[in-house]
């Protein structure tokens, strides 16, 4: 059994930048994500993917030296493929091909500062 947590969830996964300008035009133009706040202090702002916000902020400003995340955060669409070929014509690169892991379809992709997204569908239930 299971013990007890007082955690609820998860309210934001952080996306460091070096240039807010340019990561809220790829979030969201070229990902076509909501842009929810901006914040006025530093550079950055909240990008809504549908059950997961994410916190796109400058890190020179913050004390932080930027680096950006090593792991892709997976972002879910209904069809990989369909996603990948408008995420292409809108000029997003992706690393290689679609890859099918036995129980999920993935399309890896990077955003202008290196930090790795990834479309992902899992079709097959867990296990």
């Amino acid at each position: 059994m299971r013990d007890r947590t007082p955690i609820a969830g998860v309210d934001f996964v952080s996306v460091p930048t070096t240039d807010f300008g340019r990561a809220a035009e790829f979030y969201g133009t070229v990902l076509g994500l909501e842009c929810s706040s901006r914040y006025g202090r530093v550079p950055g702002g909240e990008f809504e993917t549908g059950g997961l916000t994410l916190q796109v902020v400058e890190t020179a400003p913050i004390g932080v030296e930027f680096q950006p995340n090593a792991l892709p955060i997976a972002l879910h669409v209904e069809d990989v493929a369909a996603a990948r070929a408008e995420l292409e014509e809108r000029g997003v690169d992706f690393d290689g091909d679609i890859l099918d892991s036995g129980v999920c379809h993935m399309a890896v992709f990077k955003d202008p500062d290196g930090n790795p997204l990834m479309l992902h569908r899992r079709y097959a239930p867990r296990g």
